[in-house]
């Protein structure tokens, strides 16, 4: 199930284009555009879900191979052993700016403390 206005459903359609860099049955990995590291990478799941919440509630089991593929991300870009985060922004106050569920993955540098220190 896909979005007709979706950014991302779009991504994953083929109609705008993007980096690939991991494609399942079940999720789409491609790098951000506007990367907050050196590797920023993100992940989503195929099925349009509209954040974290959603996905959990909906698709525990797709949730899940979002955070696999996440690692497998990290392992493939070389930045598991050194370290990455693994991030969803759910809400308004997160900074989400795209409404289909999606997971950063972030690393290939040192990224200091979370949050405000």
């Amino acid at each position: 199930m896909s979005q007709p206005d979706c950014l991302f459903c779009k991504i994953i359609a083929g109609e705008i284009p993007s980096t690939e860099v991991l494609s399942t049955d079940t999720v789409y990995a491609f790098r951000d555009i506007n990367p907050q590291a050196s590797t920023h990478v993100l992940v989503v799941p195929k099925a349009h879900h509209e954040d974290a919440r959603a996905l959990a509630a909906d698709a525990p089991e797709l949730l899940a191979d979002v955070v696999r593929a996440g690692a497998e991300v990290a392992a493939a870009e070389g930045i598991a052993d050194s370290g990455y985060r693994l991030v969803f922004n759910t809400g308004d106050d997160a900074g989400r700016t795209v409404f289909h569920a999606h997971l950063h993955v972030v690393g290939g540098e040192p990224l200091g403390l979370f949050g405000k220190g």
